[in-house]
Order: structure tokens, then sequence, then C-alpha cells
């Protein structure tokens, strides 16, 4: 199929729908589809390097709220389930001759954390909802990839279903655990803001072909 026939077809509606359920106000456009088909490498090690960010991010929270139990145990399962997706996405790179290697990453990061707000509460709520919207991109894309490679990557298209679940668990996580540090109105309108901001440079995107480019 055309990849414009499948991102009007098979993509937008579905993709709509499931943006409600991640708090996104933006799906992924063809120009990020075009990446994928030119640079699918590129994406793969980029990939390989997010979940290690991840994880990285996850034990950070364990560190900054270790008087925080409950955070604390949350932290430790997406630690654990990033790594274990780390490992599986360098078999992968592994299997196909990829060398593993390091990239300059996307913008895409950085720009969602310069919006942390300085001083607590405000800061710990919005590290939580800049960590739930990443994995809610993340999520969004692994379900576009799964899609896409449908047929044409049966490997690639298995893989990243297998991902959905658990980073649509880490999003909602992730909100949940903003709500120790504030109301659910102040989260929730928090989340609108910040993920207004995340479309918008989603949008822009970068010129580097990554994972959240």
């Amino acid at each position: 199929m055309p990849w414009v026939l499948f991102y009007l077809v098979d993509f937008i509606l579905p993709v709509y729908l499931l943006n409600i359920m991640l708090s996104l106000h933006s799906s992924s456009s063809d120009r990020w589809l075009k990446q994928v088909e030119s640079n699918l490498d590129e994406i793969l090690i980029d990939h390989a390097h997010c979940e290690k960010k991840a994880a990285g991010t996850a034990m950070n929270f364990i560190f900054a709220y270790v008087d925080n139990l409950e955070l604390c145990r949350e932290m430790t399962e997406i630690v654990n389930e990033e790594l274990e997706h780390f490992h599986m996405v360098i078999d992968i790179l592994h299997r196909r001759k990829i060398e593993f290697r390091r990239i300059r990453p996307s913008s895409y990061g950085r720009k969602l954390n310069d919006l942390v707000r300085r001083g607590e509460p405000e800061r710990a709520i919005d590290r939580m909802l800049v960590a739930c919207l990443i994995e809610a991109r993340s999520c969004e894309r692994f379900d576009f990839l799964r899609k896409y490679m449908d047929g044409k990557d049966q490997e690639l298209s298995d893989f990243y279903g297998s991902l959905f679940e658990s980073e649509a668990r880490h999003h909602t996580t992730y909100v949940r655990m903003a709500k120790f540090f504030g109301s659910d109105d102040e989260v929730k309108q928090r989340l609108n803001e910040l993920s207004e901001i995340e479309a918008e440079i989603i949008e822009i995107g970068d010129d580097l072909p990554r994972m959240h480019s």
C-alpha cells in the first residue's frame, strides 16, 4: 500500500482515538514516516538509546523521591521493563548486523525538560508529566510502526506490538505518580498545557531521523 494511502486510511482515525487515551494533542506526521522509510537503522539505534534513557529517568526518580515507597516500587518496575526492552532492541540490532553506537539525540527530550518548573512540588509534577508524555509519544509511534511494518517486516511489526501495552501503562503510572504532588485538577491542567507544547515540538520535528524526531 502506498504510504500516503496507508497514512490516510489505516492511521489517522485509530491514532486519533489512541491519542485521546494518551493525552496527546497531535498525531505523528507523514514527515516522520519518510524518515523511518529512509533511515530505519538509525531509528532502531535511537530506540535502544531511548530505552536506556527511560530506565535512567525512572532510576533518577527513585533517588529524588526516596521517601515515597509506592513511587519507588513503581519506578523499580519501570526500570526493569525499560532495561528489558533495551536488551530486546540490542538483540534486533545484532541479528540485523547493525552496530549499536553513540548517535546525537534529537532535541525532543531537551525541549520538554526545559519546560519543568523550578521549586517543589511543581518540579515533581512536571518531571512526572514530561516522562508520561515521552512514554505516550513512544506508545503512539510504536503503534504506528506495528501497523506500518505489518506484512513488510513482521519481526518489527510483532516487536512493536509487544511493547505497546507496557508503554501505555508507563504513561498511566507517571500521571498517577504526579498526583502524589498535586491535586487531580492541577495535574490534569498541567498535563494539558504540556501536551499542547509537546504537539508543537513534535510538529517542528528534527532533521535527525530519531524515534522522537
